[in-house]
């Protein structure tokens, strides 16, 4: 994007260049006395005006030399001075207001030494300094609004960062408000669930009688939303990741799940939400293979891009192709974050047995 914006700016400062200088020609061609150098100092003086941006001071010095010297070899009418009242003005905008009037001064000098000193001659130097005068101005006035633009739009990047930074707040107090609730009303009742059934299950066996099914149920549903609540307060009581896809990986091996990590391509800092989003997708894939494909190998790949992050979490588990994939709050969660940062995802099993999450998550996201 911003090489195409470059290309198309230097297209239109050399297209500003050629019409200038097709503007002096055509003036000089109705003079009869014009020589082939004047048309050559014309056109060196006006092509280069296509550097402007670049060398300003050095465009400058260039135009009102070659302007110079053809208006004291030819005695032009004032339309010459075309090339160089542009060059001032550019100059004047990038800051060399006093270069500009030095090269106003010379301009002037020379055309008011083409000829005797006639009032026509001291009318058109006059004409020619209010010119100039102008392209100074101009120039000048032309700064200012650029910088005063520059710091409207550095005003607006921190009102807006900061209204990002109270509403982060304001989400991460209103996520521990939750997190105290959750605690506060299902952990209490969650874990007398549990010890009741654990209790009733203990008596059974004590007794030797058969423990039934529905009881056996209870207590691992109770065990099982214990470790999800923990989890989820987890989740909500942490703004940020605490750790790297690197990191997790070394903790599902810990806890003995068979995990294999390929990273490829230029490895570099990420945006913080583009790091947390990897963070979690990786996360949640792991526990999700951890605690349904049964003992299988896991891969886990990581490919930067030019634009984007691919991340791949396979597994040879126990999916059956056959069979839809039931989305959870996990993978919901987990296809909420990528729609939100512009990215794709793909969940389900794999044509040849086990689990697939493939998630692309533009780089370019701030």
């Amino acid at each position: 994007m911003h090489g195409d914006q470059a290309t198309l700016r230097r297209l239109a400062d050399a297209a500003l260049a050629i019409v200038i200088g097709a503007v002096v020609v055509s003036a000089a061609a109705f003079d009869e006395d014009t020589a082939a150098v004047d048309y050559v100092l014309m056109v060196a003086g006006s092509l280069a005006l296509a550097a402007y941006r670049k060398a300003p001071r050095a465009v400058l010095a260039v135009t009102t030399a070659a302007l110079t010297g053809y208006v004291l070899h030819a005695h032009p009418s004032p339309l010459s001075a075309l090339p160089v009242v542009a060059a001032v003005h550019t100059a004047a905008q990038a800051g060399h207001r006093g270069v500009g009037a030095v090269a106003s001064a010379v301009f002037l000098g020379g055309y008011l030494a083409t000829g005797p000193t006639t009032q026509d001659t001291v009318e058109r130097t006059a004409l020619l300094a209010g010119w100039f005068l102008c392209a100074v101005v101009t120039g000048l006035a032309g700064r200012n609004w650029q910088a005063y633009l520059r710091q409207t739009e550095q005003r607006a990047l921190e009102a807006e960062r900061t209204r990002e930074e109270a509403a982060l707040r304001r989400a991460g107090e209103e996520r521990l408000r939750i997190a105290r609730e959750l605690h506060d009303s299902l952990t209490h009742s969650i874990s007398i669930v549990k010890l009741q059934a654990g209790v009733a299950v203990h008596l059974a066996r004590k007794r030797g009688e058969e423990i039934p099914p529905a009881l056996l149920a209870i207590q691992e549903a109770g065990g099982e939303a214990m470790r999800e609540l923990r989890a989820t307060l987890e989740v909500l009581r942490t703004d940020e990741p605490t750790g790297t896809p690197a990191l997790l990986v070394e903790r599902a091996r810990a806890a003995g799940l068979a995990v294999d990590l390929t990273v490829s391509g230029h490895e570099r800092p990420l945006a913080a939400t583009v790091d947390r989003a990897a963070y979690r997708i990786v996360q949640e894939a792991l526990t999700n293979a951890a605690r349904h494909a049964g003992p299988a190998k896991v891969a886990v790949q990581l490919r930067y891009g030019e634009g984007e992050l691919a991340i791949c979490v396979d597994d040879d588990g126990t999916a059956d192709p056959s069979r839809p994939t039931a989305e959870g709050t996990g993978l919901t969660g987990m296809r909420e974050r990528v729609t939100a940062l512009g990215g794709s995802l793909y969940v389900g099993p794999r044509a040849e047995g086990g689990f697939s999450v493939r998630a692309r998550l533009p780089l370019e996201h701030v």
